[in-house]
């Protein structure tokens, strides 16, 4: 019951703001067909890694759709504000787990921008890239798990870096720290099969290419279930960080001012 109240409020508090986040929609779909103008300028039909002119423009082109659904999120889930107010204090003395309470809130977010942010670029791409859409249901399944899964991962990070503004005051540096190698790792500029192979292999030591590159390669067909494996283990594993990370939290708390 609190899991869709807590969304639903997040949903619906973004509603008001729809006018001027059609700007931001607006504005990243401009970007992506940008990016794949550039890709037509610079590609060749012949591609590398298995990749021809026309994959690489439709991989760039779903990456941008899941930008809204797997990168841009409240930054640090909100906690760094909470510190600076006071705020955190008496969130930790609600009846409900701080993570639990900001997941679900986020979920909300995650949401609207699906629907109002997410879904109106990739029909666009659909209409003017020719952006394939697949007829295999397990392909739909596979894609939306890797998605649900990288949205999820991508609260938890966002998690641990407000959590750290707990002991700095200030954790906004983190979050574009974040986005930064999230542009390279995930896959999101260049297909990760295009990295050097040093890059590749430092890439497949964190979990940023289970929030673009996965999700993508499984909705163009390009890989199968088994890569699912890395998003689980992922997931697990940064879930137990956040509880780690709350329970330090409970045992010492240091907000501005005192």
């Amino acid at each position: 019951m609190l899991f869709t109240v807590l969304i639903k409020k997040a949903y619906d508090r973004n509603l008001q703001y729809r006018a001027s986040h059609a700007i931001n929609t607006v504005a990243s779909a401009i970007f992506g067909l940008i990016y794949v103008s550039i890709w037509k300028g610079v590609g060749t039909t012949g591609g590398a890694s298995g990749y021809t002119l026309e994959t690489v423009i439709h991989y760039v082109a779903f990456n941008q759709v899941c930008l809204w659904i797997t990168v841009f999120m409240t930054k640090g889930l909100g906690i760094d504000q909470s510190v600076r107010t006071g705020q955190i204090a008496l969130d930790l003395m609600r009846p409900v787990h701080l993570f639990y309470h900001l997941m679900c809130r986020e979920w909300g977010q995650i949401a609207y921008q699906l629907l109002y942010k997410s879904l109106p670029i990739y029909l666009l791409y659909v209409w003017t890239l020719d952006l394939p859409v697949p007829r295999s249901a397990s392909t739909w399944a596979l894609t939306i798990t890797a998605l649900i899964l990288a949205a999820y991962m991508s609260i938890c990070i966002n998690y641990m870096i407000g959590v750290a503004a707990l002991w700095t005051t200030e954790s906004q540096w983190l979050f574009w720290v974040h986005i930064s190698l999230s542009s390279v790792l995930s896959g999101f500029l260049i297909p990760n099969d295009w990295l050097p192979v040093w890059l590749q292999g430092i890439a497949r030591m964190t979990p940023y290419p289970y929030l673009q590159y996965v999700p993508t390669k499984l909705y163009l067909g390009m890989e199968g279930a088994p890569i699912l494996l890395g998003s689980l283990i992922w997931s697990l594993f940064l879930t137990l960080l956040c509880f780690a990370a709350t329970a330090i939290v409970r045992h010492k708390v240091e907000v501005q001012g005192g």
